[in-house]
């Protein structure tokens, strides 16, 4: 297996959700937005600002 980035296996974890969980909160941000899988998603997928803060957090906390 190759090493993937976070943008990669973040892709690759959104994929396998169920609909229905893609709805709920993954993370909360520092100032206290919560951030559900939908967002990330949107947020990654465009490389917005927020999506690097997004997928560190994502990986810090061993979910991606």
């Amino acid at each position: 297996m190759t090493n993937l980035g976070n943008k990669e296996k973040f892709i690759r974890v959104y994929a396998n959700l169920p609909i229905g969980v893609r709805q709920e909160i993954v993370l909360v941000l520092d100032d206290g937005r919560p951030i559900t899988w939908d967002v990330a998603y949107n947020e990654i997928v465009v490389d917005t600002p927020l999506s690097v803060i997004i997928l560190e957090k994502l990986n810090k906390l061993k979910i991606i």
